[in-house]
């Protein structure tokens, strides 16, 4: 096999490498909607936080989120790309202290939701690869953390 022909077939083999593993990963748009008496703005966020299975609700949670992106608005939606896992989950979470970091759990007294179809057991989302899911997900004051 001559240089040339050896190029041409390693930048086909990357290429194909490449498409394929494009084609595991999906994206998820979430439409966020805090409904609570909490004002939200740059200090005062609510979260969207991403999981790669339901036992987030549990105190024996296991791994950390796959994902987090903070809202500054009341409703605005957010998008996770290049998610790997399907399915996924999605939390809630509004910081009326305006000084949590998102890398610790939440502080008491946070308002929390999450994506359900049945109340309090959170839905599973499925992810088609190379295609953006839509979901939408409303939480108020109801459901605080301890």
């Amino acid at each position: 096999m001559d240089r040339r022909n050896f190029l041409l077939s390693g930048t086909a083999f990357v290429s194909a490498l490449t498409i394929h593993a494009q084609d595991k990963s999906a994206n998820l748009a979430v439409h966020v909607s805090y409904t609570g008496a909490g004002t939200v703005d740059k200090s005062h966020k609510v979260y969207v936080v991403l999981w790669d299975n339901p036992n987030f609700i549990t105190e024996d949670a296991g791994a950390p989120p796959i994902g987090l992106q903070g809202v500054s608005t009341k409703s605005e939606t957010v998008q996770f790309d290049d998610v790997q896992k399907s399915p996924v989950y999605v939390s809630m979470v509004y910081d009326p202290t305006g000084q949590w970091d998102a890398a610790s759990p939440p502080p008491a007294g946070s308002s929390l939701g999450l994506y359900a179809i049945e109340p309090g057991k959170p839905a599973p989302i499925a992810l088609e690869p190379s295609k953006t899911a839509k979901i939408s997900a409303t939480f108020d004051d109801s459901s605080k953390m301890k």
